[in-house]
């Protein structure tokens, strides 16, 4: 089974020490990458370039974000000649958020530009992109959102990752729509374990993505958080089984910079 694992850029000594310990424990589960996310305007850059090295010294592949919103073409030149200094060879390429306080979209206003710009400047890198089976928050429909996503197919992604979700059927149907218009990258589940479910909740209302009615009330059956721990686990282990049944290429698991419940809910796929 492919697995990959999404960190984000820890802000303090503490929290970088925390993530080498976490790597090295994530790295006997033989993951393909670990991604690193980057904030909105820049705000990570270092703080991602220098985890993404951090990962590569403990003889793991890390795969940099990079948003292209709010930026010029010359600093998004210089990042991505940092990540080639650095042996950095796949980006999971976004448009990103804009930060609050800055006027204007800069060269980047779209993820499609920045993969056309990383394409014609830098053709050696692997670029993944962003999926949305649930529809992108910010777009004016389905229809246009799928086309966006086609757009970014056609100039040169070499594989996706969707946003989270929490229905086999929101992949399942945007496969089916893939396959009517031949595209052939592979398209790799994004996956949230389920860490701290209010909080989890919070972020999916923010994104667009669909908690199920089934699933809060489940999680409301109970009081303790071992059980509702353990109850969690096994609903996305059995997401992640029907999607790989299914014929997924992998799953791609949203740590959150946390062990479990994603090592949990590998082992039982492993196991069962």
């Amino acid at each position: 089974m492919n697995t990959s694992f999404e960190y984000f850029p820890p802000k303090t000594d503490k929290g970088k020490e925390n993530l080498v310990d976490l790597t090295k424990r994530l790295s006997y589960l033989s993951p393909e990458y670990f991604s690193v996310t980057y904030g909105a305007g820049g705000s990570t850059r270092k703080g991602t370039l220098d985890t993404c090295i951090s990962i590569k010294n403990l003889g793991q592949k890390a795969c940099p974000h990079l948003s292209g919103i709010g930026s010029s073409k010359g600093v998004i030149k210089e990042i991505l000649n940092e990540f080639k200094d650095h042996g950095l060879t796949k980006i999971v390429a976004l448009r990103g958020d804009l930060p609050s306080g800055i006027g204007g979209f800069g060269d980047f206003p779209y993820a499609l530009d920045l993969i056309k710009f990383i394409k014609e400047t830098h053709g050696s890198f692997s670029i993944e992109v962003a999926a949305y089976p649930e529809v992108h928050p910010d777009a004016e429909s389905e229809n246009t959102d799928f086309k966006n996503f086609l757009n970014k197919v056609d100039a040169g992604a070499d594989g996706a990752i969707t946003q989270f979700f929490f229905e086999e059927d929101s992949y399942f149907k945007f496969m089916e729509k893939c396959e009517k218009e031949k595209v052939t990258i592979p398209i790799i589940p994004g996956i949230m374990p389920i860490h701290d479910f209010e909080a989890l909740v919070r972020m999916a209302k923010n994104c667009s993505a669909n908690v199920p009615m089934w699933l809060k009330e489940g999680m409301q059956k109970y009081s303790n958080n071992e059980d509702r721990f353990m109850y969690g686990v096994e609903v996305i282990t059995k997401l992640c089984q029907k999607l790989l049944h299914f014929g997924a290429p992998g799953i791609h698991f949203y740590t959150v910079n946390r062990e479990e419940p994603t090592s949990s809910i590998i082992k039982n796929l492993e196991t069962k």
